[in-house]
């Protein structure tokens, strides 16, 4: 292989990339639809041209078989009066018309058969067109939905998913460390409370004797050549009255704290 073909090649694969890479789908495809656009109108004037040039024969045509026809006539007025030169003219000339009309019915024939041929052309062109139109929108639209795609996916690529994750497990060990020191707190808190409550109720009964034992301290011992208190008179033939015995008020803050007790 020769040095110029591989440049060539090599210039060619480039250019084939540059113009691959620079194609747009939506506006090759808008300018695809212009372009069937512009050939339709192209066609639709060459069969008008056609139509025009079939009837310019048409015409010809029948002009050529008329003029056969009014020669023929001719040619057999002659020979009724007698003038066979003329009758021979007159058929010359009508022959030459006849030439004509023939050579005119063959292109009539081709015209005729162009004309069919850029019809059905046309035809096909404008259905080629009205499904070029309905498959660019639809192309139009996969090529917008893979251009939102490849962005999504481009900016995917750009976050660190497993970072992110990472952070989110992270985040939660760290509620739920958060959590479980909150419920350890609360629980020690409930665990002093009911524990002081422990202590006060079971210093409850030693209070009280303590109470109690203070109150007998603090009644003043008999003193000594104190009368004796006097003999005891003969019972009475009434029943006695029981006579409530003096409280002290750490007696009387005694029993309310007994009572609340028995209450609970």
């Amino acid at each position: 292989m020769g040095l110029f073909d591989r440049v060539s090649r090599v210039v060619r694969s480039n250019l084939n990339a540059v113009v691959s890479s620079a194609e747009d789908p939506e506006k090759i495809l808008e300018q695809t639809v212009e372009d069937m656009r512009e050939d339709l109108v192209q066609l639709r004037q060459a069969v008008a041209q056609s139509i025009a040039a079939q009837k310019r024969v048409e015409q010809q045509y029948n002009q050529a078989q008329t003029q056969s026809s009014e020669w023929y006539r001719r040619a057999q007025l002659a020979l009724q009066k007698g003038d066979e030169n003329l009758a021979r003219e007159a058929l010359s000339r009508k022959q030459t018309f006849t030439d004509t009309a023939n050579s005119l019915k063959s292109q009539l024939d081709q015209s005729t058969n162009q004309v069919a041929t850029l019809k059905r052309n046309m035809t096909a062109l404008e259905s080629k067109i009205a499904e070029a139109k309905t498959k660019k929108e639809m192309l139009k639209a996969r090529a917008r939905a893979a251009k939102a795609s490849e962005q999504i996916n481009k900016a995917m690529g750009r976050v660190d998913t497993s970072g992110a994750i990472g952070a989110f497990e992270r985040m939660e060990e760290k509620v739920m460390e958060m959590e479980a020191q909150s419920e350890a707190i609360a629980e020690l808190a409930g665990d002093t409370l009911d524990s002081q409550f422990a202590s006060l109720e079971a210093g409850s009964d030693v209070d009280s004797e303590l109470a109690m034992l203070k109150a007998q301290l603090a009644e003043p011992p008999a003193l000594e050549g104190t009368p004796a208190a006097p003999e005891a008179l003969p019972a009475s033939t009434t029943e006695p009255v029981d006579t409530p015995q003096q409280q002290t008020p750490v007696d009387a803050e005694l029993e309310e704290l007994r009572n609340k007790l028995d209450q609970i």
